[in-house]
């Protein structure tokens, strides 16, 4: 093999454990995970990290890039250095939030030429399901989007529209003729309705406008269809807890239904939200410490598949400190490493359950096979993690377009040194390489 890249560690994550390795890389793959003290063929470079420890690239499948149409609320360009800077090597595009959404083949060709030149890592796409474009699901699931995004509850942008059950019914019948996954925002506009709303600076009214409930029905109903139809769906950003054992159930079942959560859910907490603080505002929002700890406990008996960020931006004056009327969404893309790093040791996990949700357990999702471990075969990404250094969050370090961010001021554990995309070193402590992602579709 012609090895032009050895990366060696005292601390390298591999499907089979954490031990000293050396990493031959040849053409951008992954083409031996050798013994820690193997000779370096001739004509490859040593980089030796010391005892960094060597993860494989972090894979995030819920990222709005908002590009092109509402590029000021983030972009290409942006998000994915964000992404690089936290180790991330892999996205999957959300379907709204740009103009035009991606709901047909000519609008994802419009994002794909925009996204060519600007993406710092891989970047793929999410296609969309609304109520009328059952026509253009199979079109679209041929282009390469890795699956159909859907709201049952409003989206937040008009050009977006939420299906009703039995829209979600027609759009999974279709899905599932050709095996695609649909992926939900659950929140049940029922019980959205009946919630109390009051406009205002107070946490705990927000919170009170978007209960459990919501989440818990809608996500019941989607089980039942899914069930029907014997379709694949994923469950979005999981905030309640309390939809757990109706998902582990339905797993047991063979119900073909998988579920994420997100950093903000796993890190922070109802209780220490201040009012008018509504850069923590998100849908569904962030719960209180006790839904949290059993949120853990999903993730630690495999009940929630994965954690993505749900990076959703807008530009600062959207956030206004009104919870009834401010964008919701979280910035993290750059954090969601060291932000779950941080909490998951505290509650006694290790980084290879890190690995495990937040880059082997996303790649599965997408069917991304080239990514996700470090064994050979596989894309040669990865995250070089000092585990034990700390650092304080400071916005103006952040690389993403607009630098709002609920961690300002957190202490986090866990400092990204470099990460690396098919051999070469895309990121280095803050100082990021130009753009060398190439565009993804399923199953390449």
């Amino acid at each position: 093999m012609d090895v032009n890249l050895v990366l060696r560690s005292t601390r390298v994550i591999t499907p089979e454990g954490t031990r000293p390795a050396s990493i031959a890389v040849s053409g951008g793959t992954i083409a031996a995970v050798l013994p820690y003290d193997a000779e370096v063929p001739a004509g490859a470079r040593l980089e030796d990290v010391g005892d960094d420890v060597v993860l494989p690239g972090l894979v995030d499948t819920h990222v709005h890039v908002n590009d092109p149409g509402r590029t000021e609320w983030e972009g290409f360009w942006t998000a994915t250095r964000a992404a690089a800077a936290g180790g991330i090597t892999t996205l999957l595009d959300m379907p709204l939030n740009s103009l035009p959404p991606t709901t047909t083949v000519e609008h994802l060709r419009v994002k794909q030429e925009v996204a060519r030149s600007k993406a710092h890592i891989d970047v793929g796409f999410w296609g969309g399901a609304l109520p009328d474009n059952v026509k253009d699901l199979r079109p679209l699931h041929d282009a390469g989007v890795f699956g159909f995004k859907c709201f049952l509850s409003p989206s937040g942008v008009e050009e977006f529209p939420e299906l009703d059950q039995e829209q979600l019914a027609n759009s999974l019948a279709e899905i599932s003729g050709f095996d695609g996954l649909m992926i939900v925002h659950a929140e049940d506009p029922h019980h959205l309705a009946a919630a109390p709303q009051r406009s205002g600076g107070a946490y705990a009214d927000f919170l009170a406008s978007r209960p459990r409930d919501a989440e818990n029905t809608a996500i019941e109903n989607l089980i039942n269809q899914a069930r029907r139809l014997n379709a694949r769906v994923h469950v979005l950003h999981l905030s309640s807890a309390d939809a757990l054992p109706a998902i582990a159930a339905a797993k047991a079942e063979g119900v073909k239904v998988t579920v994420e959560s997100c950093p903000h859910f796993l890190t922070l907490t109802a209780e220490e939200i201040p009012d008018g603080a509504t850069e923590f505002k998100c849908c569904p929002p962030i719960r209180e410490a006790s839904n949290q700890d059993a949120l853990w406990q999903g993730l630690a008996d495999g009940t929630i598949d994965c954690i993505v960020s749900d990076h959703s931006p807008s530009t600062a004056d959207l956030k206004t400190p009104d919870f009834a009327s401010a964008w919701g969404g979280i910035s993290s893309l750059q954090l969601g490493l060291p932000a779950i790093w941080t909490e998951a040791r505290r509650r006694g996990h290790s980084l290879e359950d890190v690995v495990r949700w937040m880059s082997e357990g996303p790649a599965r999702l997408a069917g991304l096979t080239r990514k996700g471990a470090i064994e050979a075969g596989r894309d040669a990404d990865f995250a070089v993690l000092a585990p034990d250094a700390t650092f304080t969050v400071d916005p103006a370090d952040l690389q993403h377009r607009n630098r709002i961010t609920a961690y300002a001021g957190k202490t986090l554990s866990g400092v990204v040194t470099s990460t690396w995309l098919r051999g070469e070193r895309i990121a280095d402590r803050g100082t990021l390489a130009e753009p060398s992602g190439r565009l993804l579709e399923r199953n390449n």
